[in-house]
């Protein structure tokens, strides 16, 4: 079954109408508040483009763009431009052995993660970033609305097809996110950023990984090891929490290597000293503490407390330019809703509703 989310219907009407994503959103909340909420924002969502005359499903024919690859489609055909290639490994899973491999592909609309099994596997050590991929007949997959797309052994992969090319700059390859508040953050939100405080830091946690393909190590027969590259010199990492605030809730960050030196303003040396000495991070806890930040990501479910917590692809401060920007749009937002309550307000009762005035007064 085909499934659109609701930030891809979101999507699609601010492409076909130009709409802001607030006037969109403000279209949404309308409609639910007119169905007495008595459906979903994803449902209103349906509605309001089916008003304005959206086709949220198009008919698959030739290449698709990776914007319009929806959960549930089959035998989509692509070409795009790899990205990243995380290499092969094998697994054995249940006495079900195999290999399986990843890369990363973008074309002029977005990324998607792209999964080769068993004999396709293989191929992804002849690719390699910024090589052309040509794919057929590959499945759409994933789990909590995070697209994939699986190659199995109906599906085709041609590496730098003559004559395709696919324009993208990864110099300046951006993702897009959406700005929200903690409190509305949901359990599966990706491509969203927040604006908040830091009101609690915690120490640097520090572990070993691989240096070819960057996977946590494992203990082995022998010490540490890759499940894919074997006996490695291992490479450190590192991973660090901290707790915002934006005044509607709080919320956990979990940051990994590159964003730890980011939002530490540190190098990997100065790190590594919170390793040997975990009480120097006091002097830095203190620095941390009341600062304001901007962390872009995707929101992570934990289950075992039973939380969300944010994983932080991204931080940087605030661009003030920007800010005044978002806070205008959010006023003018508030403000038509505002306007749409007071006309429901002011609006004559219609006939139902005089009738069942009447009829009570009678009782």
């Amino acid at each position: 079954m085909i499934r659109i989310t609701y930030d891809e219907i979101l999507a699609k009407i601010e492409e076909k109408t130009g709409y802001s994503r607030a006037t969109i959103e403000d279209l949404i909340n309308k409609k639910i508040k007119q169905l007495s909420g008595l459906i979903t924002k994803e449902g209103a969502a349906h509605i309001v483009a089916n008003e304005l005359g959206i086709k949220l499903f198009e008919k698959i024919s030739g290449n698709l763009q990776i914007k319009n690859i929806l959960l549930g489609m089959r035998n989509v055909d692509l070409i795009a431009k790899v990205k990243n290639n995380f290499g092969v490994r094998e697994f054995n899973t249940n006495g079900r052995q195999g290999k399986v491999a990843s890369l990363i592909v973008a074309d002029e609309t977005g990324t998607i993660r792209v999964v080769l099994w068993n004999e396709l596997a293989d191929k992804a050590k002849d690719i390699k970033p910024g090589d052309i991929i040509e794919i057929k007949s590959a499945y759409a997959r994933g789990r909590d609305d995070n697209k994939e797309l699986h190659l199995n052994s109906r599906s085709e992969i041609i590496i730098n097809p003559k004559g395709k090319t696919v324009n993208v700059d990864f110099s300046n390859f951006k993702k897009s996110y959406t700005r929200k508040t903690i409190e509305e953050l949901g359990e599966t939100d990706k491509n969203v950023e927040v604006r908040l405080t830091i009101v609690q830091a915690f120490e640097p946690k520090f572990y070993e990984v691989c240096p070819e393909c960057g996977r946590k190590l494992v203990l082995q027969e022998g010490g540490l090891a890759c499940p894919t590259h074997g006996k490695v010199e291992p490479k450190q990492a590192y991973v660090m929490n901290l707790i915002g605030d934006d005044g509607t809730g709080t919320i956990r960050l979990v940051f990994f290597k590159d964003q730890v030196l980011k939002v530490l303003n540190k190098n990997q040396d100065d790190i590594l000293i919170f390793k040997d000495s975990p009480e120097e991070f006091d002097n830095m806890k203190k620095e941390l503490l009341g600062t304001e930040i901007v962390v872009k990501g995707r929101v992570n479910l934990n289950k075992l407390f039973g939380r969300k917590e944010f994983i932080v692809e991204d931080v940087e401060p605030p661009q003030y330019e920007k800010e005044e920007k978002i806070i205008r749009e959010e006023i003018k937002k508030h403000s038509n809703s505002l306007d749409a309550e007071i006309t429901d307000t002011n609006k004559p009762a219609d006939k139902d509703s005089d009738d069942t005035m009447d009829f009570n007064e009678n009782i």
